[in-house]
């Protein structure tokens, strides 16, 4: 999901539809992976709001977020749930993480903040600039892998992790 601010308040976009892969070694910094969503999946309640969206979003060139998962480093462990901090490859991010492993697979939730114009969605006003987007967002990731992908793999929910420096 995302928080997003404009014009007319503060409004919430999300998606069931992420799909990814994960591979693991003898130590979590070999761990890599991807996850991906439909840029289409996303909606706000809004349809107006959910199609002028995808027309920023550029939806029909670029259908699909994804983040590439190039390196992992532990920072605390305590537990079943590590902090970890996870870095993307096409961009220089470093996302701070809690990871909860279970019997069921590897739950990982990490809030992040986002410039929209970084990842080029410049379309961010219509009606000559009467109704605006702000360009800073909040992702909140929340993705299990595993065999039983699609349910938590712990009971306990996800903790938020320290924001990073």
């Amino acid at each position: 999901s995302f928080d997003a601010k404009a014009t007319l308040g503060a409004f919430t976009g999300t998606t069931g539809t992420v799909t990814g892969t994960m591979t693991g070694g003898t130590d979590v910094r070999d761990v890599r992976g991807h996850v991906e969503a439909p840029v289409a999946s996303l909606k706000t309640g809004n349809g107006l709001r959910d199609k002028d969206m995808m027309k920023a979003m550029d939806a029909d060139s670029f259908p699909i977020m994804q983040f590439d998962l190039h390196g992992v480093s532990l920072q605390q462990e305590a537990g079943d749930s590590a902090v970890v901090t996870l870095s993307g490859q096409q961009r220089d991010v470093a996302l701070p993480a809690l990871v909860r492993c279970g019997k069921d697979g590897a739950q990982a939730t990490a809030p992040f903040p986002l410039t929209a114009r970084d990842y080029g969605v410049t379309r961010l006003s219509k009606m000559l600039g009467a109704f605006k987007m702000n360009p800073d967002i909040v992702v909140h990731l929340d993705v299990v892998f595993g065999p039983g992908a699609g349910s938590s793999p712990g009971a306990a929910p996800a903790a938020t992790p320290p924001p990073s420096d």
